[in-house]
Formats: C-alpha cells, sequence, structure tokens
C-alpha cells in the first residue's frame, strides 16, 4: 500500500483519468447553479444533473472532478463516527453515453490496486443480486477474489422515476480489531471493519410511472470515491480525522485549549467537530455564503455557532475560528487558491459572526437562567419549547447545549413545540431554494447548439425551439408563457448581475414580448417570452426588435459600475472587492467587501471621481484574450467566476479594466451623469451601494430639485439660505420647549401639592393613589417623581386614562424600599384588575391598561398588598 497525502491523491486520481480521455473540470462552487432544488452541493454529480438528465449536452461525454461537498443532514454524527463530516471531497468519473460497466469497473480496480497498491485479500465488492453483467466483469476482467463478491438488495440507486439502476460498492477490510466481532459481520455492517471507498453506479434504466423499467438508448456512469476515506486507508489513520486533510485542525484546537487530543472521548468528539466545522466555514464563505438567517446563509451560521459552542466544552472562550482559516487554506493550496487569494476577507467575516455569537450566547444564557429560575419557583420541570426555539433562533443557542443546562439542573425541554417551530423554519428555508427558480426546461439535448450563434447586429433570425410547461412545443398560442431559441440572437443573456435584454419578435401570423433572456450552463442563448397576439410556430422567421432604450440604460449602469469599483479601490483602498452586483435599467446595485461604513465625504469623492472619468468622454474597449494574458495586463477578475481559456476584457484606459461578458457603452460620456442613492450594510464584511445613471439620475435631480425649491417657498427663503431659516426655527423651537418645560414643571409642582394632602399613612408609611390627567407618559413619571421626593417613607401610584385605555406608574421612595416595598411586585398584583400587565424594578414599575373604570379596586388592592409586604 503506497502512502499518499490527500493533495497527492487527489493530483493521482485525476491524472489517471485525464490520461484515459477524461475532461478534467475544477469543483463547482457550492452554490448550485439554476437548481432550486438543492441549497448545497452535497454530491460530486449534482452540478453535472443537466448532462445525466439529458437536458444539456456535455463539453466532453467523459468527465473527472473532485468535488467539493457540504452536508448537514446528519450533523449530529460529526465526531462521534469515524467517517461522518460535513464538508468532503467526492472524487468521480462520468460517462455521458460514452463508456459503460466493461471499462469503469477494470479502470476502478486497475487504480485501487496498481496506482494505489491496496492488497487484493482485503478487497470486497458488492453487486445487485440480478446483476450479472457486473458480476461477469468483476470476475473476468478483474483480480477480485471471487468469495468476496457480496450480492446486495440495496444495491441499486432510483430517486422516482427517471433514470436510474444497478451500483456496484467498493470495501476494504480493515481488520478484525476494527469490527463488532459478530460472526455475521461483512460488507454492509454498520461497523468499521470494511469501509466503503467506491461506488460504481450503471444508470441503464429509465423508470416509468407505472414502475416499469425500460433501457436507456445511451447509459451513463456516475462514480463517487470520498477523498478523505481513501486518504485515511492510505495514510493508515483509524478515521479521516487523522489524516493531513484534517488533523492540522485538530492540532490547533488541542493547541488554543491546552487538552491533548486522545486524553478524553468527549474532548476529542469536540475537538473533530471543530476541524470538520472550521474547514466547511472557510470554503462557504470562500464561495461567497455569508451568515444569514435563511438559506445556505443559515446552514454557515449553523456550523460556526456549532463550532463555537463546542469550543466551549473544550474551555476555549476567546476567538479561535479565523486562525483556523490559516490552517484550512494551507492544507487546500494547491486545490482552492482562492482561500488564500481571500483569506483576509473570510477571516474578517468568520470573525465578525464569531463576536456576535460570543455576545448573543451570553445574551442567551443569562435569559434561559431567567426562565430556569421561574420555573423552579413554579415547581415546574419541563421548558416551553417555543422559548428554546427563541433561543435558538434569536440568540444562535444551540438546542444541544439547552438540554444540557436544562439536565444539570433536572429539568426536560418540550421537545414537541421546539420540533414544531423547527419545522416551521425549515419550511421557510424550504422557501428560500425556490426564490431563483426559473422557468422549467424540457431535454434540449436534440438541439445542435454548434450551429447557435451571437450577433449583436442581427434583425431577423428562425425559432429553433420553443417550449412551455416544460414540454417542447411546434405552436405557441395567444396569451403563451415560453422558451424560445433562436438559431441567431442580438439579446444579451443576463449574467455578471446584469438583467438579460428584452424586446419583440414579430412572426408572420403573431407578436412574442420577450421580458428577459438567459443562458443555459452549455452557453445557450433562450429567450422568457409571451404570446402578446396571434400565433407563432416553430421555424418561423422572426423579425428582431430589441428595446435598444433598456439595453443603453443596461449598459450605462453596468459600466458605471465598473467605474465605481475602480473609484472605491483609489478612494477607499485596494481592499475593495466585488460582491455581487444587480444592473437593470432603472439602477444599479454594487455589493463589495469592507468592514467598516464608507464615510460620507469618501462617497461623495468616489461620487466626483466616477463622474470625472464620464465627463472625460473615454472610448471604452472590449477586447479577447486569454485568461493568463489578461490577468499580466492587471484586469480584475470576480473571485469564484470560473473563466474559459479565452476571456473578455473591458477596458476604461488607465482607470479600470475587468473580465466581463456584459453590455457596455462604447464611451464613458454616453452614461452622461453618475448619482449614489445610498450605502448600506448587507452582510457581515460586505457593504452595498446603490446607483442611478442617465435619464433615471436626470430625473432624480429634477425631482429633488423641485422639492427643494417647494422647500423654499414654503419658508419664504432663498434656496441658497435653507439652512440658516432651518437653524433660526430650530433655536426658535427649542425655546418654546423650554417654556413649555417650565411651565408643565410649575403646573406638576401644583398638582403636586394637592396630591400630597391625599396621601394615607399605612404603618408609618404614606401611600399616593390617585388618577390625573396628563399630557404624556413622561409626564406622568415626572410628577411621580416630584411626589416621591417629598415623602420621607412611602410609594406613589398614579394612573392617567386616555381613549378607554390608560397608564399606570408605581414609584417607591429609599426609605420604603428598605420597609420591603417593591413596585414591580404592586404592579404586577394589580395590572391584571386594570386589563393589562406590566413590570419593573424595586424603585419603579409601570403598567398599561383597558379598564380605567376597574381603578378604585386597583388602588385598593394596592394598598392591602402594601400592608401585605410592610408586614412581611
Amino acid at each position: 500500500m503506497k502512502y499518499m497525502s490527500g493533495n497527492e491523491l487527489r493530483k493521482k486520481y485525476l491524472d489517471y483519468f485525464k490520461e484515459r480521455g477524461h475532461l478534467c473540470l475544477p469543483s463547482f462552487s457550492l452554490i448550485p447553479e439554476n437548481d432550486p432544488s438543492l441549497l448545497l452541493i452535497g454530491a460530486g454529480m449534482a452540478p453535472l444533473k443537466p448532462y445525466f438528465t439529458g437536458k444539456m449536452k456535455p463539453p466532453c461525454t467523459r468527465i473527472t472532478t473532485s468535488q467539493r461537498c457540504v452536508r448537514t443532514g446528519d450533523i449530529e454524527n460529526v465526531g462521534r463516527t469515524a467517517r461522518h463530516q460535513t464538508f468532503f471531497e467526492m472524487l468521480g468519473n462520468f460517462s455521458f453515453g460514452d463508456y459503460f460497466k466493461a471499462e469503469v469497473i477494470p479502470w476502478a480496480w486497475e487504480f485501487l490496486t496498481k496506482e494505489l497498491e491496496l492488497p487484493v485479500d482485503k478487497l470486497w465488492v458488492s453487486i445487485y443480486p440480478k446483476d450479472e453483467e457486473a458480476y461477469k466483469i468483476w470476475t473476468e476482467k478483474t483480480s477480485v477474489l471471487p468469495e468476496h463478491i457480496v450480492r446486495m438488495e440495496d444495491n441499486f440507486w432510483e430517486i422516482g422515476s427517471g433514470p436510474c439502476g444497478p451500483d456496484s460498492e467498493i470495501y476494504i477490510d480493515l481488520g478484525e480489531e476494527r469490527g463488532c466481532k459478530s460472526p455475521d459481520c461483512a460488507p454492509g455492517c454498520d461497523c468499521d471493519r470494511y469501509l466503503e471507498i467506491w461506488n460504481l453506479v450503471f444508470t441503464q434504466y429509465d423508470k416509468k410511472e407505472n414502475g416499469d423499467y425500460e433501457p436507456l438508448a445511451k447509459k451513463n456512469i456516475d462514480t463517487g470515491a470520498g477523498l478523505e476515506r481513501l486518504a485515511s486507508v492510505l495514510q493508515g489513520k483509524p478515521t479521516n480525522f487523522e489524516t493531513d486533510l484534517l488533523f492540522p485542525l485538530i492540532e490547533y484546537a488541542s493547541a488554543v485549549s491546552g487538552i491533548p487530543y486522545n486524553s478524553n472521548p468527549q474532548s476529542d468528539i469536540s475537538m473533530k467537530v471543530i476541524a470538520d466545522h472550521a474547514r466547511s466555514i472557510a470554503v462557504m464563505v470562500m464561495d461567497g455564503i455569508l451568515p444569514s438567517n435563511e438559506g445556505r446563509g443559515y446552514v454557515l451560521r449553523r456550523i460556526l455557532r456549532r463550532a463555537v459552542r463546542h469550543a466551549r466544552m473544550l474551555g476555549i472562550e476567546r476567538e479561535f475560528l479565523a486562525d483556523t482559516v490559516d490552517i484550512t487554506a494551507k492544507i487546500y493550496s494547491d486545490a482552492y487558491p482562492d482561500l488564500t487569494a481571500r483569506l483576509d476577507y473570510i477571516k474578517n467575516v468568520i470573525s465578525i459572526e464569531e463576536k456576535r455569537f460570543q455576545k448573543t450566547l451570553s445574551q442567551g444564557i443569562t435569559l434561559l437562567e431567567s426562565e430556569i429560575e421561574q420555573l423552579k419557583q413554579k415547581g415546574q420541570r419541563e421548558l416551553n419549547g417555543d422559548i428554546a426555539f427563541k433561543l435558538y433562533d434569536t440568540y444562535g443557542f444551540p438546542v444541544e447545549l439547552t438540554e444540557e443546562i436544562l439536565h444539570e439542573n433536572n429539568l426536560e425541554l418540550d421537545k414537541a413545540n421546539f420540533e414544531k417551530a423547527m419545522q416551521e423554519q425549515r419550511e421557510r428555508a424550504r422557501s428560500a431554494r425556490q426564490e431563483n427558480k426559473r422557468l422549467d426546461i424540457p431535454d434540449l439535448n436534440t438541439i445542435n447548439i454548434d450551429k447557435l450563434e451571437i450577433d449583436e447586429n442581427a434583425v431577423a433570425a428562425e425559432i429553433v425551439c420553443m417550449w412551455k410547461d416544460a414540454q417542447l412545443v411546434d405552436v405557441l398560442e395567444d396569451g403563451d408563457q415560453a422558451g424560445v431559441i433562436l438559431d441567431v440572437t442580438p439579446f444579451y443573456a443576463e449574467g455578471g448581475g446584469q438583467i438579460g435584454d428584452s424586446g419583440v419578435l414579430i412572426a408572420p401570423m403573431g407578436k412574442l414580448v420577450v421580458s428577459n433572456t438567459k443562458k443555459l450552463l452549455n452557453g445557450t442563448v433562450y429567450h422568457l417570452a409571451y404570446v402578446e397576439e396571434g400565433s407563432v410556430r416553430l421555424h418561423d422567421k422572426v423579425r428582431i426588435e430589441v428595446d435598444k432604450k433598456r439595453k443603453l440604460a443596461s449598459a450605462r449602469n453596468h459600466t458605471a459600475t465598473h467605474l465605481l469599483q475602480a473609484a472605491l479601490k483609489k478612494i477607499v483602498g485596494d481592499h475593495i472587492n466585488q460582491a455581487g452586483s444587480s444592473v437593470t435599467p432603472e439602477h444599479l446595485r454594487f455589493d463589495f467587501s469592507s468592514f467598516e461604513p464608507i464615510s460620507a465625504e469618501q462617497l461623495q469623492a468616489v461620487e466626483k471621481l466616477v463622474n470625472t472619468e464620464i465627463m472625460r468622454a473615454i472610448p471604452v474597449t472590449a477586447s479577447h484574450m486569454s485568461l493568463d494574458e489578461a490577468k499580466a495586463k492587471g484586469a480584475m477578475a470576480l473571485f469564484g467566476e470560473k473563466y474559459g481559456d479565452i476571456v473578455r476584457v473591458i477596458n476604461v484606459p488607465d482607470f479600470s479594466m475587468e473580465l466581463c461578458g456584459g453590455s457596455h457603452v462604447h464611451n464613458t460620456g454616453e452614461i452622461g451623469f453618475f448619482k449614489i442613492l445610498s450605502e448600506t450594510g448587507v452582510a457581515a464584511g460586505v457593504r452595498r451601494i446603490e446607483a442611478i445613471t442617465g435619464e433615471v439620475a436626470y430625473q432624480y435631480l429634477t425631482e429633488q430639485m423641485a422639492t427643494l425649491n417647494a422647500i423654499s417657498e414654503h419658508l419664504k427663503t432663498d434656496s441658497s439660505d435653507i439652512l440658516g431659516k432651518i437653524a433660526v426655527l430650530e433655536e426658535n423651537n427649542r425655546e418654546l420647549k423650554r417654556e413649555l418645560t417650565s411651565l408643565k414643571d410649575s403646573e406638576a409642582e401644583n398638582i403636586a401639592q394637592k396630591l400630597l394632602k391625599t396621601a394615607i399613612s399605612i404603618d408609618d408609611c404614606q401611600i399616593i393613589t390617585q388618577t390625573v390627567k396628563l399630557d404624556t407618559i413622561d409626564d406622568l413619571r415626572n410628577l411621580a417623581d416630584v411626589l416621591c421626593t417629598a415623602i420621607p417613607c412611602g410609594a406613589v401610584i398614579l394612573a392617567n386614562p386616555h381613549d378607554g385605555k390608560l397608564n399606570l406608574i408605581v414609584k417607591i421612595s429609599d426609605a420604603g424600599i428598605k420597609r420591603g416595598l417593591h413596585a414591580g411586585k404592586i404592579v404586577k398584583e394589580i395590572a391584571p384588575i386594570i386589563g393589562g400587565k406590566g413590570g419593573g424594578r424595586p424603585n419603579m414599575a409601570q403598567a398599561g391598561g383597558t379598564k380605567p373604570e376597574a381603578l378604585p379596586t386597583a388602588f385598593q388592592a394596592a394598598q392591602d398588598f402594601i400592608k401585605t409586604q410592610l408586614q412581611a
């Protein structure tokens, strides 16, 4: 058996299949592209699904990848078993109607036994009981021991109807000492003896709705081998966590906590959790995911906060996660260079989120301790599930930690209500997956995409494909919503944050209105349209009318976005990097990395610099060159964006140069004018600028001037003196408020003198209970303060009815507090009588109510309760 590092193993696998005619693609982002059914990529084949379903033609019929994946369905098992992880890499080789069992089985065996030198006598194979074809290939074309081939009923891959087929799993026997000691122990057992290291799926059937299996005309191969699992075998490690892909992070957790690894099973679990979760959060942030309360952002937040919780279990209470990014980046320097390129950004995002959670964690503990105290006072033993969910959702407080603290206090959690609240949240998260759902696209594999053209000057075309309701059609009628593909199109397809072009397609017998234009993974441009009148047929010749006004407005905003990013880098700093954008004809939105707000002075300087470049009327050039040449010239590329060998470079000489496929003006002067509307924070470490250009900016300024003129007229002054006029009005207003306050204070003194005469004495304490008519709750508080100061020992209870409701204040003097009076308890005693609730501190409390008519009863109850407090 040959020792290999994780990075060496990955390279060995990809090189092996490249030598066998496979196109090696880099790992896709964790964010699924155009697949609302997935929140995150969790399998090697997931990004290639359109090729397996036949909806799209693959760039090559043989593909190999090492795909980064995140799964959290069994997150509670991470650290408790040898193999469960949230982040992992899946090695895969795929065939789309090319090779099949006869090729993939011998290749897999050769790779394991020759390239990795795994011992033949330790390898086992499972097959589907009825798959005699696979059995014959295994026994005739490999050296697997026949007695090491087992038949398993669950060796059949299918999810509902559609493509499916048998599969064959390869296991390695790690030895009896790793097993369960059962005489029936064999591949498929839940113990750790037989480790599955590779799964070969033979997609050869199409399962129909009626349950029938029909052979596929083109059979596919989908394989998956866990990189960490294979690494654990080659490195002789008992679990994935001891491999060089994870162990440096465990060593870090051990060093920070001061607890040696392998000294305690519970602390080992926490170290493994931290190591696994640290990898996940670093790569998720690298791919552009930010912590939030929904969708994939919530998954990131949950993983990060779970790591912090396990750190606390190790006694780590300081911030520590940001430093794990350095270790993760070093481990994956070859596979994921963006980890190193975005190191500071990733660390800042994680640090900000960790700081927030450290704060909310303390708040959560305080709230939980308060709830526990109330349960004990009431003699109850179960915490309401809604409270546990509030701790989880609002404070990010892990429910496991809630249960742990409850058990320490001999209390239980109401899991039913907690699960109900969690299910409602899952439904909200599931709906987040539908946010960007596209028009359902049918199988387009029959279209020859090589003959489709993009020509911005095209004015006529032929309809080569149409569909509605995910079905290809030959005719569209009035009112139909559809997808349309032309043999040549001048429409710009949505991408790079810019909305697609709109316009009209005029056919011989009807008219299609194009609302947007989009692009499939393979580059095919399609148009979202509806039939406004008449009917449209497949192969109709159409006249094309792109909405040039909207197209130009989008181009203005897109070029302005480039100018904005360049200006931000020059004014604010080179750490500014794009984190997202939206370009429409109406406005532009630019998200960028920054960990503090942009000052008003900086924003003004940025806006001025952009407008200076616009007024210079510089030619904007678009050119095509190799990616390496573009980078050598200093062109900016977006992190996480995939580029081909040849890229398009948009250049504003001596100011901005970016890789971009969007539409742009030919000269900066065409933008007209650039105006920033707002600058806000949208996520941890991400700011957002919204701005307008051209006609929209002109209209905005016109409206602003009209408003300014109206204000000038209203204030009876010139627009240049508005601020001076406002300053005079503000000073006059302050003087009037001072006079009013003086009058109210005088009035309060007069009222106080009258109310003091109504005080009754209870056990040497003066008690005032009265109804008054005042303007505000503040006036009521002030009056209570005056009265409380005037009595040496006692309580003031004042009510202010208004519009069928009332406010009530209870104020206790210092001497009264020493005698045992408590304002908060008095309010809780009498608030239900007046149809309300309230609370407060020992010296002051307040309540609201809906029953002014019950005040006499409430006042009497207060006096009775005060007697009880004084006698206690």
